[in-house]
């Protein structure tokens, strides 16, 4: 029994970026393709079988414990995007100063899509959605420096907007204007949720 179902939504890529040092720049370089190997997008940063865990995992591992890599993407919602510029008070916010590896249309409240799920090109190629990316103050001071006044205000303002990381399952070239199939994982919402949430 299949355990993945597709799903009727599509999400139309309008933005791919590389990201080539975080520590050194969080800013990503456009670019109309990107090219997905295991190890993630070629010319990321970010890209590795293994990476150092970082703050998002600190209750599971000391800061700097090699683990599996399951962020080598950043991927972000067209809406969300255009929604935190909104209240942030800009016209227009480029994905670049998110660090950004890909943005998709189409796919409501594309933040909180359950881990697990997949985004599958037309080729096959496809990415593993592994958790909500939180907000932090690193591309408020990308937009900060872009556009004095409007930096600090990110963080609170990308809160639920944040996209989610991924890792790549499938190798394959995700391109400007392909669309990418939501799968999702065939599987009730575990009942015992907000009882392991409290603690």
């Amino acid at each position: 029994m299949p355990a993945l179902k597709p799903t009727r939504f599509f999400g139309e890529i309008t933005w791919l970026g590389c990201v080539a040092d975080s520590d050194v720049d969080l800013s990503a370089v456009a670019r109309e393709a990107l090219t997905l190997r295991f190890a993630g997008p070629e010319g990321e940063g970010h890209a590795g079988m293994t990476r150092k865990s970082c703050s998002r995992v600190l209750a599971q591992h000391p800061r700097g414990t090699e683990i599996a890599n399951a962020r080598q993407l950043s991927v972000l919602s067209q809406e969300e995007v255009d929604a935190i510029g909104a209240a942030i008070g800009l016209e227009a916010l480029s994905p670049a100063m998110m660090g950004a590896s890909l943005v998709v249309r189409g796919i409501p409240d594309f933040t909180h899509v359950l881990p697990g799920s997949r985004l599958q090109g037309e080729d096959g190629a496809t990415i593993v959605i592994d958790m909500e990316n939180r907000p932090c103050v690193l591309p408020g001071r990308v937009i900060e420096g872009a556009h004095p006044g409007h930096g600090a205000a990110f963080k609170a303002a990308a809160k639920d907007r944040r996209g989610v990381t991924a890792w790549v399952e499938r190798e394959g070239v995700f391109r400007l204007g392909q669309r990418l199939r939501l799968h999702v994982p065939d599987q009730p919402v575990w009942a015992h949720l907000d009882v392991a949430r409290a603690g």
